[in-house]
């Protein structure tokens, strides 16, 4: 086994750049194991090597520079463990944002390639079953907008307290439950507890249709005309079930419960 590399061959070997190399021996995070006195040549060792990859790790999960000198520094055993599970935490809603994210890329780009291929939004009334949803509706936003629905997930969070976070998740679709006057956006929950702003939507038929922004209201009195006639109920509350499908544009799916 080679015992030293120079600085060239380091960097090839742990990705990293031979400029980071010579920054991280300014500022004392991974010194060269030696320096040729007459080139000036660095040389490290597979001590080394092995410190790179870890920094490298640890840069992943958002950790600084500072931070890392720290982690590195530690011959506390607790702080090493505390830190490290931190970080983990970190590195754990970063790939949960990232695939939030993947999906949001993905519906857009079904979205474009069925404009491509020439699809088009029906407006026609259909009958769909659907389980019974429980739904979080928000204490605050009544409508969809893009900085919200970008990122709607964090809102309903934030919206529950703290210790009691991890009993809620929630499916990546939102909409807007409106009944008696009041409009809220709502998320549905795949795990939940009882606490203010649950909603129960029951199992059974609903009338759907599909919509855009512009012509919404006028499809939400069609839905409610032919419950009306067709099935001589009143519906309590409409369900605007929103579809993401563009990276700045969505539309909705229109549903009014018909009970049996």
């Amino acid at each position: 086994m080679k015992d030293y590399f120079s600085i060239s061959q380091t960097a090839k070997i742990v990705d990293m750049t031979t400029e980071t190399l010579r920054h991280y021996d300014r500022i004392d995070l991974v010194k060269p194991s030696k320096i040729d006195e007459w080139t000036g040549y660095r040389y490290y060792s597979q001590q080394e090597i092995v410190r790179l990859n870890t920094i490298r790790a640890l840069r992943c999960m958002d950790l600084t520079l500072s931070e890392i000198k720290d982690i590195l520094a530690y011959n506390d055993f607790d702080k090493i463990i505390a830190t490290l599970k931190q970080a983990e935490k970190s590195a754990d809603e970063k790939i949960a944002e990232l695939n939030y994210a993947k999906t949001k890329i993905q519906r857009a780009r079904i979205f474009y390639e069925s404009k491509l291929n020439g699809e088009q939004q029906s407006e026609n009334i259909f009958i769909k079953h659907y389980p019974q949803r429980v739904i979080l509706l928000s204490d605050t936003m009544e409508t969809p907008t893009l900085d919200n629905l970008w990122n709607y997930h964090r809102h309903f969070y934030d919206q529950i307290s703290e210790k009691r976070r991890n009993e809620f998740s929630f499916e990546d679709l939102a909409g807007i439950y409106e009944q008696n006057g009041l409009s809220r956006l709502f998320a549905i929950c795949t795990r939940y507890s009882k606490i203010d702003g649950i909603k129960i939507l029951p199992q059974g038929n609903y009338l759907c249709a599909d919509c855009t922004e512009e012509n919404r209201e006028e499809i939400i009195n069609k839905l409610f005309k032919t419950a009306k006639s067709k099935y001589n109920t009143s519906p309590e509350f409409t369900i605007q079930l929103i579809v993401l499908s563009g990276i700045l544009q969505w539309n909705y799916q229109a549903q009014i419960y018909i009970p049996t």
